[in-house]
């Protein structure tokens, strides 16, 4: 046992010394803290838009539901081209958003302000050529899917309808994205609820011709998707004129962009493979769906709208963790935006556990809100189970490909689309349906192998660390 007496004393120095390394624990705290309510702060009114959009899609399916099966599956097959639509113009906002929240984060509001404006010209001219496509060749398009033929020739007016309002869904994702980047959700939020009750309102009156208006049904539910896609892009633009200077572009920005274009596409390339390859391997396995008929094409329409409500802390985390990592990134902050992706993935996975739990819990009842067709209900409930189950790695997945992202790596998030659904998903639905002729529940499973790879891969990614270098920051 030491001697008092004989210790020497402990200098002022070391004091100090150990008096900073407290203060910087409880910095370190307070930061982390921060962090957290950085990211709710950004997130929350990215889920509840995201709740909003589910609960205009639950809507849309519910009313044109009771038109029958074949209407149900109609939509489904018109969906299916609508989300690759969506996709492309997702993959732009996220090079405006990378692009973006860098310049924002290096103190540089005119380059935002340009690179706003070249993803607006790209998105524009991408979804043009998307709309003449679609609108040219709809029999042609939907036969790619297996769809019957009474189904398909119910789906082409409402298939025109619907992807006739690409144009304005695109300029609307991209300004969406740039008030993202300025950290604004609330207002792509407040437009949400906008729209929601524009198109719940424009259902009730076109689909079933209430109060004095024709009966349209799935043709109305079709011009009621145009009309709404109207109301989003003038409360953007709207928005986007009255708020952050930042977004209000000009003749002259878009003349300005010019040479930003290649640095976009360049980001955005990446980005387009992997919805393309994403939306290409669900379109395959949707057509692996219709091999069982439209109770399946049914069950699934109506489970992944049900189901998207799990899936919404996913994108409203991705959202906060593209926007924090960017703007770390061009602040210098390498570390920082390291940080960034952790907790925003950590936050995603027990959320998504939570709400998962309660989906297979609750999946017959919820069913039966949303179909009075049996044989739907009872393919609806293991396809939902397993939807269930997917949900924490796709939480995971969702946020980290996010961070990836909106520090401009845009690549990995294409290995892992690529890997996920053609190393897995596409191939094990047709062994299980062509190979050894199992049930449908089967090909539903093919979905959790898609999602946990997806999960593994990038948080394998991100932990490496190689997209700080690809900005220029140097490994922490």
């Amino acid at each position: 046992m030491e001697d008092p007496e004989s210790s020497p004393a402990i200098p002022a120095a070391v004091l100090a010394s150990r008096a900073a390394a407290l203060a910087v624990g409880t910095n370190d705290t307070r930061r982390k803290q921060r962090a957290e309510i950085e990211i709710w702060h950004i997130a929350w009114p990215v889920i509840l838009a995201q709740a909003l959009a589910s609960i205009v899609s639950l809507i849309d399916i519910g009313m044109v539901g009771r038109l029958g099966r074949d209407s149900v599956a109609a939509v489904g097959y018109t969906t299916q081209f609508l989300n690759l639509a969506q996709s492309v113009m997702f993959a732009v906002g996220a090079a405006c958003v990378a692009l973006m929240a860098r310049a924002i984060g290096a103190q540089e509001r005119d380059r935002a302000r340009t690179a706003l404006a070249a993803s607006l010209l790209i998105s524009g001219t991408l979804a043009a050529i998307f709309t003449a496509v679609v609108l040219a060749f709809p029999h042609q398009l939907l036969d790619l899917l297996g769809a019957e033929p009474s189904v398909r020739d119910a789906a082409i007016p409402y298939f025109r309808l619907s992807l006739g309002s690409t144009l304005l869904l695109a300029v609307s994702i991209i300004l969406e994205s740039g008030f993202r980047s300025v950290r604004d959700t609330r207002t792509p939020m407040l437009i949400a609820g906008l729209v929601t009750v524009a198109k719940t309102a424009l259902n009730y009156l076109l689909i079933f011709g209430n109060l004095g208006f024709p009966r349209l049904e799935l043709v109305g539910a079709g011009l009621a998707t145009l009309l709404a896609q109207g109301v989003a892009i003038t409360g953007f633009v709207v928005a986007a004129s009255r708020g952050d200077p930042v977004m209000r572009v000009r003749l002259q920005d878009l003349r300005a962009a010019i040479p930003l274009l290649p640095g976009v596409t360049r980001i955005a390339l990446p980005a387009v493979g992997e919805r393309v390859i994403l939306n290409v391997a669900i379109m395959t396995y949707f057509a692996v769906l219709g091999h069982f008929g439209s109770v399946a094409i049914a069950a699934y329409t109506i489970g992944t709208r049900l189901l998207s409500f799990s899936w919404i802390p996913g994108t409203g985390f991705s959202v906060a963790a593209a926007t924090l990592v960017g703007q770390s990134l061009g602040a210098g902050d390498a570390k920082g935006a390291e940080h960034s992706g952790w907790r925003a993935a950590r936050l995603a996975l027990c959320v998504s556990i939570v709400l998962g739990l309660g989906c297979a819990l609750l999946r017959g009842p919820i069913a039966r809100v949303f179909t009075n067709d049996q044989g739907v209900v009872e393919a609806l409930g293991p396809f939902m189970l397993m939807l269930a189950l997917a949900q924490p790695p796709m939480g995971v997945h969702f946020t980290l490909g996010g961070a990836l992202r909106g520090a401009g790596d845009t690549w990995t998030p294409l290995v892992a689309a690529f890997l996920g659904n053609w190393a897995f998903r596409v191939p094990l639905s047709y062994v299980f349906t062509l190979g050894f002729d199992l049930s449908v529940t089967w090909v539903w499973a093919a979905l959790i192998a898609d999602h946990f790879v997806r999960a593994v891969w990038l948080t394998w990614s991100f932990r490496r660390g190689s997209w700080r270098k690809k900005v220029g920051a140097s490994p922490s």
